[in-house]
């Protein structure tokens, strides 16, 4: 390994997705995949072992939203630049991911090539972004954000958000505090706010809009 040769961590659940990405960031000669993990806590524990120039971090891990992770390793390892590589739609969990501290996001439908670009371009100190995406924070910073329209669901806190995407995946009260590390009466808060926001009356219409909203959005 020479000097110049930066320092990579992959975060995702799907082996075959982290095998896949390995793969392809070791054909590059002045990048080395130094570390990998499925959840947060396996991440936090490789990182700090292994000190990595850069995580490219999955939206959507085994424990909880990729977004936590995001928000614990700016406080803990501030050094640490961050990528989202995720099957979600970047108008989802973009601003999110950009709020919470990571420095660019990237569809996975996108070729492989891109990621390289992007690992490339945060780690010259750079926001890897999409031109939509650039065009939308900018006419945001522009016009005012409570001029711009908003969905419903863009209203949901990021542990909201988790909790009803969670609740789209079939998973009960418990099942979701116990893989956001949360207490159950925390996530009935949470899925009571969630009803309100989207002025939903009852269980089960949160439950369908949940259903639904995952099968459209993956």
């Amino acid at each position: 390994m020479s000097l110049s040769t930066k320092r990579i961590m992959i975060v995702d659940d799907h082996p075959s997705t982290r095998d896949g990405l390995i793969t392809r960031v070791a054909l590059e000669p002045d990048l080395e995949v130094v570390g990998e993990a499925s959840d947060v806590n396996e991440a936090i524990a490789v990182i700090g072992e292994v000190r990595p120039d850069l995580a490219v971090i999955d939206v959507s891990l085994k424990s909880t939203s990729g977004i936590d992770l995001i928000k614990a390793v700016k406080e803990r390892y501030p050094h640490v630049k961050m990528l989202v590589w995720s099957m979600y739609d970047e108008s989802l969990y973009a601003e999110r991911a950009l709020r919470a501290g990571a420095m660019g996001y990237i569809n996975k439908q996108q070729v492989t090539d891109t990621i390289i670009d992007a690992i490339r371009t945060i780690l010259g100190g750079e926001l890897f972004l999409s031109k939509e995406l650039s065009a939308k924070m900018l006419h945001r910073v522009i016009a005012g954000k409570k001029s711009v329209p908003v969905s419903p669901v863009d209203s949901l806190s990021d542990r909201e958000l988790e909790t009803f995407r969670l609740i789209g995946q079939g998973m009960a009260t418990k099942e979701i505090a116990k893989a956001m590390c949360l207490s159950p009466k925390t996530i009935e808060t949470y899925r009571a706010r969630i009803k309100e926001k989207l002025q939903l009356d009852d269980t089960s219409l949160l439950t369908r809009e949940a259903t639904q909203w995952v099968l459209e959005n993956g």
